[in-house]
């Protein structure tokens, strides 16, 4: 799967090429967002005062232009991306294509895995890889951020200890794995199991339309059956997951104001810090969190990556 991209000359100015590109496109878009969250600093500040007007639409202006060039470089990031999957997609099939021409016999799924599992590889990598790299980059820019902010806290407890916000996202995202793991422990082997009951059922109505020996009622229930009984189970679980990846993210949108909450109260901080300060914790949790924040679609692409895997095997070793 790498090296058919990365290992290629002949794809080498869209693999590594691409890569540097997205690097410096998301560098401009995470710096771009470290400027918006100084903006509501010095915004909600102004609003909190009420007398200066034109620093008030100085201010909307300012947050035009910064709005404008995020959403030209989300525009951007994500039509080359599609482009970078498709190539990276492209040049996984044509690397098995001649060792499936060249291959005696029959590979269990063949078809599927070049037609469906290239494409979800692909569709995958473009949303998960590239959140991964943006979830990085936001961490180191808005670690020193939120560092500085934490200082402003007058909790006894949490002032006797330097970064306290940047170490209470980072225990909390951490925790927030953990559980997620146990929470969803089953969900990889139960979307591997589901691809294979599904291209059972699915090459057995293939066979059926163009023979019609193999539209026998009694195996094609059965086969929906276990198609059936997989789904139900995935359901189950799934819901389990969404369930606490909800409350966590709810928890986790109010954790900054509890904290900052009473500092503002106290008048130590401005409005404009709180919200400042609750924006920067928000992006430094949502960094250190992206695991779980994703964990359906990860476990997904972890169920294509070992269906792959395993037709390399077949495919080039044996």
């Amino acid at each position: 799967m790498l090296k058919s991209f990365f290992g290629s000359k002949q794809w080498a100015i869209w693999s590594w090429g691409g890569t540097l590109f997205l690097t410096l496109a998301i560098w401009i878009q995470v710096e771009l967002t470290v400027k918006l969250n100084d903006w509501y600093g010095r915004f909600y500040n102004i609003l909190q005062k009420a007398k200066d007007v034109n620093a008030f639409w100085q201010s909307m202006l300012e947050f035009a232009y910064l709005a404008g060039a995020l959403i030209f470089m989300a525009m951007l990031i994500y039509y080359f991306t599609q482009h970078f999957a498709f190539r990276w997609r492209q040049a996984i099939t044509y690397y098995y294509l001649p060792y499936w021409k060249a291959k005696e016999g029959s590979i269990e799924g063949a078809s599927q895995r070049i037609q469906e599992d290239t494409y979800n590889f692909a569709r995958s990598l473009e949303s998960l890889g590239l959140g991964m790299f943006r979830a990085i980059l936001t961490l180191i820019a808005f670690i020193p951020i939120l560092w500085d902010l934490s200082k402003k806290i007058t909790i006894p407890w949490l002032q006797a200890y330097d970064g306290s916000l940047v170490w209470i996202a980072l225990i909390t995202s951490l925790g927030g794995m953990v559980a997620s793991y146990f929470v969803g422990i089953k969900l990889p082997g139960l979307e591997y199991e589901n691809q294979k009951v599904e291209a059972a059922y699915r090459k057995h109505l293939v066979y059926s339309e163009d023979d019609h020996s193999y539209r026998d009622l009694p195996t094609i229930y059965e086969l929906f059956t276990g198609l059936r009984k997989n789904y139900f189970k995935m359901f189950n679980h799934y819901s389990y997951f969404t369930l606490w990846s909800s409350l966590y993210g709810q928890v986790m949108i109010i954790l900054p104001y509890l904290l900052m909450g009473p500092s503002l109260f106290a008048g130590v901080v401005t409005l404009g810090a709180v919200t400042q300060t609750g924006n920067a914790f928000g992006k430094v949790n949502d960094s250190f969190s992206y695991l779980i924040d994703h964990w359906t679609e990860i476990t997904k692409f972890m169920s294509v990556i070992k269906r792959l895997k395993e037709f390399e095997k077949h495919l080039i070793l044996e």
